[in-house]
C-alpha cells in the first residue's frame, strides 16, 4: 500500500480541501455564534441530530430530546431542492434514562443515495436538511474524526471548524460528553451544541457515528449496559445488543466501531466477532476501525494501556487488511508509522488520532515512543478523504493550521496464516 509524500498530496489532492482555508466561505449560520440553548429556533426540538442504523446510502436516523410530543409525532420527508411529494415516517419514544425526558426516534428508509432531501417535525415550523451518501466512492467522500470532546469553549471551537470542512459526516471515538453515565444533563448539553453548531456551510445537518468510551459509562471499566444510559437511549439503534458493531456504505466503506473493555472485554467474544468482521470484509475498498482506549498510546505508559488491544485486535487488523485505525482517549494528537507487531513496517497498519477534540494534554517525548511518528500538544480534528483507491487524512488544529497530513494508495497486502 504505497504512502503519499506530502508534496504529492498537495499536488495532487489540495483542491479537495478548499474548505479548510478561507478560501471556502461559509453561509451565515447559528454555528458562528457562541453556543446558547437560545440558538434553537422556536418551536424545534431539543437535541436534535441524525445517525445511521443500517445503510447510510440509503437511510438516516432522526433523534432528538424532550419531555413530551408537541403535537404530531411524524417526521415528513422530501427531496430537496421542493417539487417531490412529501412522504411521513412516524416516530418511535423512548425513556431518556434517569430524566423526565423522552427520546424520540424516526427512523427514514428507502432513500436515492447521493441525493439531497429536506425534512422536518410534525407541525412545526423549521425545516431541516441532509444527505445520503452516494451509492460508490467514485466521487471524493470526505469524514471528520475525533473524539474526547465534552461542553467546553474547545469543544464548540472544534465542532465549528468541523461544520466548515463539509463533511458527509462524524465520527467519535468516545468521551462525547463526560456524563459517567449518570449526568444526562451533560449529555443533553453535548447534544444540543453538537446539533445547534454540526451544519455545513451548504446549511445540511452532519450526522454521527459514535463508539463507546470510558466516560459514557459509570464505572469506566467492565460495566454493564445498564452503565451507560445515555449513551445507549440514543445509539442502541446501532449497538442493539452489543456495544460494538459494523456500518458498512454500501460496497466501499465499512467502520468497524469497538468497545475497548469499557462493558464488553476487549478478549473473548468480541475478539471472535471482530476476526469474523473483517474477514467478511476482507478486501473491502477502504476499512477502517475506531475504538477508544489506544492500542498505541501517545501520553499514557504503553506498559499500562492498550496491552490487551496489542494482544487480541492489532493482529487481526494486520492480517486483514485494515487501512487505519482511529484511536482516543490521551488527549493529543498522534500518528504512528505503518506498525506490524509494534514495529515499523511499510505493510503495517497506521494508528491515528487520540482524542483532543475538546480535551488535552502532552504526549510523551518521541523518543520515549518510538513508534509515534508523529504527535503535538493540539486541540485537533482528522479530515479524512476517500477518492478512489485513495485515502487522505489531514489533521488540523483548532486554529486550522494542518499539524499533519499522510495518504495512501490501493490496499495494503493483508497478513495470511
Amino acid at each position: 500500500m504505497p504512502r503519499l509524500t506530502r508534496r504529492a498530496f498537495f499536488g495532487s489532492a489540495l483542491t479537495g480541501f478548499a474548505a479548510v482555508s478561507s478560501g471556502h466561505a461559509p453561509v451565515p449560520h447559528p454555528s458562528d455564534q457562541s453556543p446558547s440553548s437560545s440558538l434553537i429556533p422556536p418551536g424545534a426540538p431539543d437535541g436534535l441530530f441524525l445517525t445511521w442504523q443500517r445503510d447510510p446510502t440509503t437511510t438516516v436516523t432522526v433523534q432528538w430530546i424532550e419531555s413530551r410530543s408537541l403535537g404530531d409525532v411524524t417526521v415528513s420527508y422530501s427531496p430537496f431542492p421542493g417539487g417531490g411529494t412529501w412522504q411521513v415516517t412516524r416516530v418511535a419514544p423512548k425513556p431518556f434514562p434517569n430524566t423526565g425526558l423522552r427520546v424520540f426516534r424516526a427512523e427514514i428508509t428507502g432513500l436515492s443515495p447521493g441525493s439531497e432531501y429536506q425534512f422536518c417535525i410534525g407541525n412545526r415550523p423549521v425545516v431541516y436538511r441532509f444527505r445520503t451518501m452516494p451509492a460508490r466512492a467514485t466521487d471524493a467522500i470526505t469524514f471528520v474524526s475525533g473524539g474526547d470532546c465534552g461542553v467546553n469553549p474547545h469543544a464548540v471551537a472544534t465542532n465549528i471548524l468541523a461544520a466548515k470542512q463539509e463533511p458527509h459526516f462524524a465520527l467519535l471515538g468516545g468521551d462525547l460528553a463526560y456524563d459517567n453515565g449518570r449526568a444526562p444533563e451533560a449529555f443533553l448539553a453535548f447534544l444540543r451544541n453538537y446539533g445547534t453548531q454540526m451544519i455545513d456551510p451548504a446549511g445540511r445537518l452532519i450526522p454521527m457515528v459514535a463508539c463507546i468510551g470510558n466516560h459514557e459509562v459509570n464505572g469506566a471499566v467492565g460495566a454493564t449496559r445498564e452503565g451507560a444510559p445515555a449513551f445507549l437511549s440514543v445509539f442502541d439503534g446501532l449497538f442493539r445488543d452489543t456495544t460494538f458493531g459494523t456500518l458498512d456504505f454500501g460496497d466501499y466503506l465499512s467502520l468497524v466501531l469497538l468497545d475497548s473493555g469499557h462493558i464488553a472485554p476487549v478478549s473473548g467474544g468480541q475478539a471472535e466477532w471482530l476476526e469474523k468482521t473483517l474477514r467478511e470484509r476482507d478486501g473491502c475498498p477502504h476499512l477502517f476501525a475506531a475504538n477508544h482506549v489506544p492500542a498505541y498510546p501517545s501520553a499514557r505508559d504503553p506498559g499500562e494501556a492498550g496491552a490487551e488491544n496489542r494482544k487480541h485486535w492489532c493482529p487481526l487488523f494486520e492480517k486483514y487488511g485494515v487501512d487505519a485505525v482511529l484511536e482516543h482517549h490521551d488527549h493529543t494528537f498522534k500518528r504512528t508509522y505503518p506498525l506490524k507487531g509494534g514495529l515499523k513496517d511499510k505493510y503495517g497498519v497506521t494508528y491515528l488520532g487520540d482524542g483532543s477534540w475538546g480535551q488535552l494534554r502532552a504526549p510523551a517525548p518521541l523518543a520515549k515512543r518510538p513508534y509515534l511518528a508523529t504527535a503535538s500538544r493540539a486541540y485537533h480534528l482528522t479530515l479524512h478523504r476517500l477518492e478512489g483507491d485513495q485515502r487522505f487524512h489531514v489533521a488540523l488544529e483548532a486554529s486550522g493550521a494542518v499539524a499533519d497530513v499522510y495518504g495512501t494508495v490501493g490496499k495494503r497486502p493483508a497478513r495470511r496464516g
